[in-house]
């Protein structure tokens, strides 16, 4: 499939429109090993201050949709943190061989976790760029029921700098985005802020997040 060229953002960032099995290709997950493998990340704990932000959300037993490599189950306690869900077939081998709990969307569904109000919140961290804004409400929301009444939702997309840091990201959604489709799924948004550091650097540090939590009624 030919992409449909570049498009603009609201927020004037150029985007362009990958295949949509871009991020279930066997070569996306090895660009993420990579990219994890890098030396200085292997010298320096660079995910304590991530790790340390989404344990401080307490946010119980995890339904992590868009796992990856399971980097945030692995922040969050591991194996006991919560269930890894990818249309990656191979980040979820990946996820397994680390010891995670983890399933491609098809096997989810045939899972003993796929049960209504089973877990206590829901994650979607860095996936929600990589699709239009309408098919990612569509996504959240078929894993909405999953969650317990009450529970939480946690969403993350990445700022300026790391939006355009990766050809598959095709939506930009910052914070007032994240809170609108909260909103829009019923949901109540109770947190929302930049993470690591203040919101303006988002345009030159591409690991700037913006982070919304909102609580299911």
């Amino acid at each position: 499939m030919t992409s449909r060229g570049p498009r603009i953002a609201s927020a004037g960032i150029p985007m362009t429109s990958p295949p949509p099995t871009a991020t279930r290709d066997s070569s996306y997950t090895e660009r993420l090993e990579r990219l994890e493998s890098v030396w200085w990340k292997r010298l320096l704990d660079v995910q304590r201050p991530y790790r340390w932000n989404l344990r401080r959300l307490g946010l119980g037993f995890v339904l992590d949709v868009g796992c990856g490599l399971g980097r945030n189950l692995i922040n969050l306690g591991g194996r006991d943190a919560g269930v890894g869900v990818d249309h990656n077939p191979r980040s979820i081998a990946t996820c397994l061989e680390r010891g995670l709990v983890a399933f491609t969307s098809e096997e989810f569904l045939a899972s003993p976790y796929a049960k209504p109000g089973r877990f206590d919140a829901l994650m979607l961290a860095h996936v929600l760029e990589h699709m239009p804004f309408a098919t990612g409400q569509a996504l959240v929301a078929s894993y909405l029921p999953y969650v317990r009444a009450g529970g939480q939702v946690a969403l993350i997309t990445p700022q300026e700098a790391g939006y355009a840091s990766d050809a598959t990201h095709i939506e930009f959604i910052d914070g007032a985005g994240l809170d609108r489709m909260a909103r829009a799924l019923g949901l109540v948004p109770e947190r929302g802020f930049s993470f690591p550091l203040p919101r303006p650097a988002g345009r030159i540090f591409k690991y700037n997040e913006f982070v919304l939590v909102a609580r299911k009624p």
